[in-house]
C-alpha cells in the first residue's frame, strides 16, 4: 500500500514512505560563493591551496546546510569575515565531470567591504594562500573555464538587478 497523504492515524507508514523516497532520490553537491567588492568596485578573488587556480570566496555546503549559510560559514572560516548577503546573483547547474557527480553552485552578492576591512583582508586558515581585489577584467584572466563564466554572469546579474540561471556556466534562456 502506498500512502498518498499525511494521515495522522498512520504517521508511521507515511514517514516510512517518505524515508524510502528520500533514500532513492539523487543528492546534489552544493557550492556557494560570494561576489565581494572594495569601495573602488574591484572584486575579491582567493587562491585556494587545495586546487589549482583562483576562485571566488566561498565553498562547499555541508550536509543539510543552506547555501547562504554555507557561504557565510566559509567566509568566516577562511577570511574572518561576517557579511550580510544582498541577494542571489547566479544559480549554476554543473554537469558531472571527472570523478564528480553533478553540482548546484550559487553566487550571492556580498556587497562592498569598507576600505579598511578590504585593505587588511588576509586568509585566516590554510585553505587559502592569497587574496586579491582585482578589476573585473583582471579577475577574468585569473579565473578558469566554468568559474570564469560563472563570475562574468554574476557581474552581469549584479548590473541587471536580477539573478541568472546557468548550465555549466552558460546562461539558459
Amino acid at each position: 500500500m502506498r500512502p498518498t497523504a499525511p494521515d495522522p492515524a498512520d504517521a508511521e507508514a507515511w514517514n516510512a514512505y517518505l524515508a524510502e523516497g528520500n533514500a532513492k532520490q539523487a543528492r546534489k553537491r552544493v557550492a556557494a560563493d560570494a561576489l565581494l567588492r572594495d569601495p573602488s568596485g574591484r572584486v575579491l578573488l582567493v587562491n585556494p591551496t587545495y586546487k589549482p587556480g583562483w576562485d571566488l570566496p566561498g565553498g562547499m555546503a555541508e550536509a543539510n546546510e543552506a547555501p547562504e549559510d554555507a557561504v557565510g560559514r566559509e567566509l568566516s572560516e577562511e577570511l574572518g569575515l561576517t557579511v550580510v548577503l544582498r541577494g542571489l546573483l547566479v544559480v549554476d547547474w554543473v554537469a558531472p565531470h571527472g570523478p564528480w557527480d553533478d553540482q548546484i553552485a550559487f553566487v550571492f552578492d556580498g556587497g562592498t567591504l569598507p576600505q579598511d576591512r578590504a585593505e587588511g583582508l588576509r586568509p585566516t586558515d590554510d585553505e587559502l594562500s592569497q587574496v586579491a581585489f582585482l578589476t573585473a577584467g583582471e579577475a577574468g584572466t585569473r579565473l578558469r573555464g566554468r568559474i570564469r563564466r560563472r563570475f562574468e554572469a554574476a557581474v552581469r546579474a549584479l548590473g541587471a538587478g536580477r539573478p541568472l540561471y546557468l548550465r555549466d556556466g552558460v546562461p539558459v534562456a
